[in-house]
């Protein structure tokens, strides 16, 4: 560590010559190399350490700048090495300024006073009024904010989570904040108790107030031209910027708010966007997108969401205020102008078209239509499995991750299939079986959760579920035994047997995260208990839970495969193997032909309009080509039809591998 020494009376000499001042010289530390020829017009006063100046920053356009410190006023700040400091408004105080840091044109930047940095901010969540709220914390997952935010009915639990948050927060408290080295604060207003990471890159903020911005090398922050932000955390890898205004809002990893996107007692969690729009009491999950002016997100919980233009909810009956909320279930998508009053809840990986007020809970009917048609709710279920956009949504979202930072926050599950949307794909077979029960097989229509349901819409959903347990169950039994030689049946079951019992039951998804719910209770026990008392504790629960989730799959799959086909794990064959194969093959290929006619619907004459403006019919379809690409050339077409071939071949290999083992 470098040491820090007085000033000599011919460096105080040098810098009173170039126009600088201090309360008390005596005061001011700095290093052995220090060259007071690269500070001037500027004040000093309280504890000051100066590190050296002797390198130059490149900037854009060809400028060079020599590090210095120019026209500021500064108190009880310590400077890193090679900083430019210069055309400060007001002045600097308390901060520990980083090596390598770029600050011109500022107003104000300061710490007064004891400040948790955002840290322990109450953020609203769900319900405007209060009662669900979150305490936001730098580590803060969208599972801990899940839990937090819904078990209330476990107050020893709450009790204890805040405990936890609280504890963070006094050991993060600090009357001094710091700027990270690397960092670029430029053309800035007012920046009070703000904690800032390193390669940070701050232009053209307004207001920026209580809070963290946890920039750090492999994932850069950027705060971009008039933003306002109070009472906020900020994680690595986002980006606020174009006027965006955020109050009492947590910001995952790898987030963008642009546009003048407003939010309030919002939590956005890793890879959300947010553009034009607005948010209140938001509980914005992984992947929660929305572009568009108009559309309102309030007081509802998302992920893996995109919003339509338009789309709307409503938190109050206007009787007792704001104290309703919704739920989305993962991969929802909301069309333009489409409306849900709260209360409601809508099941995984469903489409929302229209205006619904009925306060229908559809989660266990998932990859629904939901379609408003004279002020009622028509459900279709199980259509949207057979959506060329379902299966579009869930190839980009891996592939659209943009978390860089190698300690991520959130541990996310990406998968459209998962013991978490089967075990509804399941509750939804029962409950369309007994209302085919109850009303007859012959009824025109059916009622479920004030919901309308189409007698051919009932068993096209029985028909689409069918499919695509066999599909999950083919393909956990098939990973299963892959890669492996069988020369008897023994061996066989030797190899279906669960490598752990923990797995069986009812799983979750804690807004990304799906895990079984025995092994979530257990956390939450170890936490109500006090054997867990540390947040690095918790997410390292959540990253085990997350690794083991392919193990603890098996053992659920393997107990409803038992189930479903009606085997006996201690006397099953190869020969009852291959038959559930046949199976797993026919609804593969059979789901994805559907696919691909509906994906063959986007290259119909009907979507060419608007296309060959001037010209005939063949001007159009060339001019669509040229555009969209022919549809036997589209890359998800050639995809999909790979898929099947794919998938073929993987059930022949499979069943020439053990058609030859005997029975017995």
């Amino acid at each position: 560590m470098d040491e820090y020494r007085n000033l000599t009376p011919a460096e105080i000499q040098r810098l009173e010559q170039n126009g600088c001042s201090c309360d008390n010289w005596v005061r001011v530390f700095v290093k052995d190399r220090f060259d007071p020829s690269y500070v001037s017009k500027s004040h000093f006063s309280g504890d000051i350490r100066l590190g050296v100046f002797e390198k130059e920053f490149h900037l854009a356009g060809g400028l060079r700048k020599h590090s210095g410190i120019h026209c500021a006023v500064i108190h009880h700040c310590r400077i890193g090495d090679n900083v430019v400091i210069e055309n400060v408004q007001n002045y600097l105080a308390n901060y520990d300024i980083g090596n390598d840091c770029f600050i011109q044109n500022i107003d104000v930047l300061l710490v007064d006073g004891k400040t948790t940095f955002g840290n322990g901010t109450a953020v609203n969540v769900l319900n405007e009024t209060g009662g669900r709220e979150v305490h936001i914390t730098d580590k803060l997952s969208a599972h801990f904010a899940y839990i937090y935010s819904l078990y209330r009915h476990r107050p020893q639990l709450i009790a204890r989570m805040k405990s936890i948050i609280d504890f963070y927060c006094e050991k993060h408290a600090s009357d001094r904040g710091t700027v990270g080295d690397h960092c670029m604060i430029v053309n800035v207003g007012y920046i009070k108790n703000v904690r800032i990471g390193p390669y940070c890159k701050i232009t053209g903020a307004m207001k920026l107030k209580n809070g963290s911005i946890n920039s750090n090398e492999a994932a850069p922050v950027y705060i971009g031209r008039s933003v306002i932000a109070q009472d906020f955390i900020i994680s690595s890898g986002s980006r606020v910027e174009g006027g965006s205004n955020i109050h009492r809002c947590f910001v995952g990893q790898a987030c963008e708010l642009d546009h003048h996107y407003t939010a309030s007692d919002s939590l956005f969690f890793s890879n959300c966007q947010g553009e034009n729009g607005e948010a209140c009491a938001l509980f914005a999950g992984p992947y929660t997108v929305t572009h568009h002016k108009s559309t309102l997100l309030i007081a509802g919980m998302f992920s893996f969401m995109n919003a339509g233009s338009g789309s709307n909810q409503s938190n109050h009956m206007y009787k007792l205020g704001p104290i309703h909320q919704g739920i989305v279930e993962r991969g929802a998508k909301t069309t333009s102008n489409s409306y849900v009053l709260w209360p409601a809840k809508v099941g995984p990986f469903s489409l929302i078209l229209g205006r619904h007020y009925q306060h229908a809970d559809t989660s266990n009917l998932p990859f629904s239509y939901l379609i408003e048609k004279d002020n009622t709710t028509y459900l279709a279920p199980g259509v949207n499995l057979r959506s060329v956009g379902t299966i579009r949504d869930a190839k980009k979202w891996p592939e659209r991750d943009k978390r860089k930072d190698p300690n991520r926050l959130d541990f996310i599950n990406f998968n459209l299939l998962s013991p978490y949307t089967i075990q509804k794909v399941f509750a939804g077979v029962e409950i369309l079986k007994n209302l085919q029960k109850t009303a007859g097989e012959m009824s025109e229509i059916y009622t479920y959760q004030s919901c309308i349901i189409r007698n051919s819409a009932l068993k096209r959903g029985l028909r689409l579920y069918e499919i695509v347990i066999h599909k999950f169950l083919g393909n956990s039994l098939i990973k299963r035994l892959e890669n492996t030689r069988f020369t008897s049946n023994a061996q066989i079951r030797e190899q279906l047997k669960p490598d752990t019992p923990v797995g069986l039951g009812e799983w979750v998804d804690l807004s990304g995260l799906i895990a079984p719910k025995t092994e979530v209770e257990n956390l939450l026990q170890d936490i109500e208990e006090g054997r867990i008392t540390k947040l690095k504790d918790i997410n390292t629960v959540f990253r085990s839970l997350h690794e083991n989730y392919y193990t603890q799959e098996w053992t659920w799959a393997w107990d409803k495969i038992q189930r479903f086909y009606g085997v006996d794990r201690e006397t099953i064959t190869a020969s009852q193997i291959i038959e559930m194969v046949e199976k797993w093959k026919s609804a593969v290929v059979s789901l994805d032909e559907m696919i691909y006619d509906d994906a063959k619907k986007e290259f119909s004459l009907s979507f060419k309009a608007g296309f060959g403006a001037d010209g005939n019919i063949q001007d159009q379809a060339m001019d669509f080509e040229y555009v969209r690409g022919a549809f036997d050339k589209n890359p998800f077409v050639v995809a999909t039809l790979k898929h099947i071939e794919d998938k073929k071949a993987l059930g022949e290999e499979l069943i020439h591998r053990i058609s030859a083992i005997k029975e017995g």
